[in-house]
């Protein structure tokens, strides 16, 4: 399923015009990108968490040169489901 997609599927259901879910669906993404840009998780209860990991530092090879790099420690995005999104999923 694509954002448009949802877009249309959010339009058909509730009678609001696809050029405003569009842009409420831009800027629940644009509020959930931020927010973990400043290290700030998002939590929507029943749908899941929007968490910021941390990777820990690694030491990996670069094999084109046959020489060691270390990857320094650095953060990413991830997501969690909640536990009732999760048993909904596993049904199926």
């Amino acid at each position: 399923m694509t954002k448009a997609d949802i877009v249309n599927e959010i339009s058909k259901q509730t009678g609001i015009d696809k050029v405003s879910v569009l842009v409420t669906v831009e800027k629940f993404m644009e509020s959930v990108k931020d927010a973990l840009a400043e290290g700030e998780n998002v939590y929507l209860r029943g749908f899941g968490s929007f968490i910021v990991k941390t990777r820990s530092q690694k030491t990996a090879r670069n094999i084109s040169k046959n020489e060691t790099i270390i990857i320094p420690e650095h953060n990413i995005p991830a997501f969690k489901p909640a536990k009732a999104f999760m048993e909904m999923v596993k049904k199926d």
